[in-house]
């Protein structure tokens, strides 16, 4: 039986999955409202945490956001060090082209989506990607999602790397589950469902009238 990769996100209203940790998590592009997450906490998600990283699971991450874990997570004290202990025990695939230092315990990366269908196919514990939003788009294209979680807080940042960037194929997701906590956070479970259907028979016939013909003679030559 293949293994199920879990995507689970953090997102403002408008997309945007950048940097929710810290003020230095990733600055990238000039975006500075680093730690968004945590200026609107909501123990709802804390509690969907907990369930998603209940029990054994590897992780799928990618390069700059395994550099984030790599230089956070191993040393952590407090009260996060038993997440860091169990990040630690854990698988971690880095897909990446390139050669990142994988000196964190339990490291190994992936040169591409055949190694990672590879790696789904045989035998282990779930795989949950955390942050890196660059994957997404690939990871869908090839059908490799299991599952989509989004945690979508009621904010806009305006700016800022995107869950859905470029690449990302036209697909149908289907909701499994949602909860609106009480701070307005939308908690949804999505999994693929297929390509789009054709339009539909009954709905309404394109217009057909002069101006309507001159607006798309506008859009063919670049005007509108």
């Amino acid at each position: 039986m293949a293994r199920k990769i879990t995507g689970a996100a953090f997102l403002s209203l408008d997309g945007v999955m950048q940097g929710p940790g810290g003020p230095t998590e990733d600055p990238t592009g000039g975006f500075d409202q680093g730690g968004w997450v945590f200026k609107f906490w909501d123990d709802a998600v804390g509690e969907t945490l907990g369930t998603l990283f209940d029990g054994d699971y590897d992780l799928l991450l990618g390069r700059r956001t395994y550099d984030i874990f790599a230089a956070y997570w191993p040393y952590v004290e407090g009260e996060e060090a038993g997440m860091g202990e169990a990040f630690t025990r854990a698988n971690k695939y880095v897909l990446s082209r390139g050669e990142p230092d994988l000196s964190w315990a339990n490291s190994h990366r992936l040169a591409s989506l055949e190694d990672l269908a590879r790696i789904k196919e045989g035998n282990g514990p779930r795989i949950v990607i955390q942050g890196s939003s660059t994957i997404y788009p690939a990871l869908l294209a090839a059908g490799l999602i299991d599952e989509l979680i989004t945690m979508i807080y009621p904010v806009i940042l305006g700016s800022g790397k995107r869950l859905f960037g470029d690449g990302t194929p036209t697909e149908r997701l289907e909701m499994t589950d949602h909860h609106v906590t009480e701070q307005g956070t939308i908690i949804a479970h999505y999994r693929p469902a297929g390509t789009l259907p054709p339009y539909p028979d009954e709905a309404p016939e394109p217009a057909t009238s002069d101006r309507e013909k001159a607006r798309r003679a506008r859009i063919e030559e670049g005007s509108w």
